[in-house]
């Protein structure tokens, strides 16, 4: 659904362009809520433009083997959306799905290469982003191939918590489905279930649902490091 307010704060957009430029960013730019669940783009749509997120979380994912789904990575307010697929792609090689209601604005190709003109400071930002989101990949990528299940699992809860937060009750602030995360882990859902039970156990985690809390991070973080 299209909104027309924008978080100039927390958008990347907004908040990395010099203040004279934003008068054209009000113009060209649409502003877009989503509802938990609802797909703001999908995997083959032809790429039209980027996204930036400003309220909300995301889930960024992809058709693996099997018709299963890995999910890429998790994004938060602050984030861009969709920019991977602007070098030599017509269509988007991943999705993105809202975890929660959300909030996103959304500018053109056309746009965003004027931006990129006008803006340098906007330019190196988004250099800095495609830096440090290759780093990351590659080191998923690592852990993959390297790291053992239950060390990817502790280590996306922990994750989790960074990313989201916690609520009042001190539980991470977005109930995710044990299906999310084997399809983020690279595993499976009768795997999570059997290591979430142990850590259940061993009272390193508490669950409610589909949500989680996390009772003892230094237990959580000794899987990660075996």
């Amino acid at each position: 659904m299209q909104v027309s307010k924008c978080n100039i704060e927390s958008c990347f957009l907004c908040s990395h362009c010099m203040p004279e430029w934003r008068e054209a960013i009000s113009v060209k730019k649409t502003t877009y809520s989503f509802k938990r669940g609802e797909t703001i783009f999908a995997e083959g749509d032809a790429v039209k433009g980027i996204y930036f997120i400003y309220e909300g979380f995301v889930k960024v994912h992809k058709q693996w083997v099997d018709n299963k789904e890995l999910i890429i990575r998790f994004a938060k307010a602050g984030d861009v959306l969709g920019h991977r697929a602007l070098v030599d792609n017509d269509t988007y090689p991943i999705s993105a799905t809202a975890l929660e209601d959300c909030k996103a604005c959304f500018i053109t190709n056309d746009f965003l290469e004027a931006t990129f003109k006008t803006n340098p400071s906007f330019t190196y930002k988004m250099m800095h982003l495609y830096a440090a989101e290759l780093k990351k990949a590659e080191r998923r990528m690592r852990n993959l191939a390297h790291m053992d299940v239950k060390g990817r699992i502790a280590e996306l809860l922990l994750e989790m918590q960074e990313i989201f937060g916690l609520n009042k009750d001190k539980f991470i602030a977005v109930a995710i489905t044990r299906q999310d995360i084997a399809s983020y882990a690279g595993s499976t859902y009768e795997t999570v279930f059997k290591f979430f039970n142990e850590l259940l156990n061993e009272k390193i985690i508490t669950t409610s649902g589909k949500s989680i809390k996390i009772d003892n991070a230094r237990k959580l973080e000794e899987f990660i490091d075996n």
